[in-house]
């Protein structure tokens, strides 16, 4: 009864923290902060924690990815571009992560969660310095300088996102605002294509690799498709701020526990 009783108390864990991501990555982002620990708390490395995650939130990103298609042909040159980027910073990422002893992430993971934290904490002050726009999108071209550094940008995101990934969306938004980009609705596009691409290939390279605890994913991908349907809705109902505020207090507590648990 006891063994009975733990296993319901985990797998309800898996899915709520499933479900809670999901709304998360659907009102504003910053889903990993939930599900990458709730992993390591359910007994996982934080490398085989990191890995199941990934794959646990694909097809909630891939959903979104499907939501915004009718956007891409406006995109289309655009993602061409950081599209090769994108995947090539993804697999580094991931290979990355796995060549990293379990050890050295260990002691990397508070400082991951707490540079995301801090990140999603400072989406609205990166928005208002990116904000500064030298060219339209549908204007001149960015200078191949300004599209190069772009691209530059953009690989360093992907490897990142492949190696943690928790904040990608928030970089690859002040990115595009710099690359000239004014439609909000063309940079969600691009920001959820690639942010897919570089989770896909990371995600494809773990599974590869044996890295992904698939029961734990699996449940966590039911909670987490269920969590995106059930935050898109709320998205349009619940002042962003509160959902931001309460998402950087979560964040913030995690990144403490984790400072506690790996160093005290």
């Amino acid at each position: 009864m006891d063994t009975f009783l733990h296993d319901i108390v985990h797998w309800g864990a898996l899915i709520f923290s499933g479900f809670v991501a999901g709304a998360m990555n659907a009102v504003a982002g910053g889903g990993t902060l939930v599900t990458f620990p709730t992993l390591i708390l359910a007994g996982l490395s934080s490398i085989h924690a990191n890995a199941t995650s990934t794959v646990a939130l694909l097809p909630a990103s891939l959903a979104s990815a499907a939501g915004y298609r009718s956007h891409v042909p406006a995109v289309a040159r655009w993602l061409r571009i950081f599209a090769p980027v994108s995947l090539m910073g993804g697999l580094l990422g991931g290979i990355l992560l796995v060549r990293t002893p379990e050890r050295v992430f260990d002691w990397l993971v508070p400082f991951l969660l707490l540079f995301a934290t801090v990140l999603f904490m400072s989406q609205a002050a990166i928005s208002r310095f990116s904000g500064i726009r030298i060219v339209e999108a549908h204007g001149a071209p960015p200078s191949r300088l300004r599209l190069a550094g772009g691209v530059l940008f953009q690989l360093c995101v992907a490897v990142y996102g492949g190696y943690f990934g928790a904040g990608i969306g928030i970089l690859m938004l002040a990115s595009l605002s710099l690359q000239g980009f004014d439609d909000v609705h063309q940079m969600n596009t691009l920001k959820v294509m690639l942010g897919f691409l570089i989770n896909v290939v990371a995600a494809g390279y773990f599974v590869i690799n044996g890295l992904v605890e698939w029961p734990s994913a699996l449940i966590m991908m039911l909670g987490a498709v269920m969590g995106g349907y059930a935050g898109a809705h709320l998205a349009q109902r619940v002042p962003q701020q509160g959902v931001r505020g309460v998402i950087t207090a979560i964040g913030i507590l995690i990144s403490a526990v984790m400072f506690y648990r790996q160093f005290m």
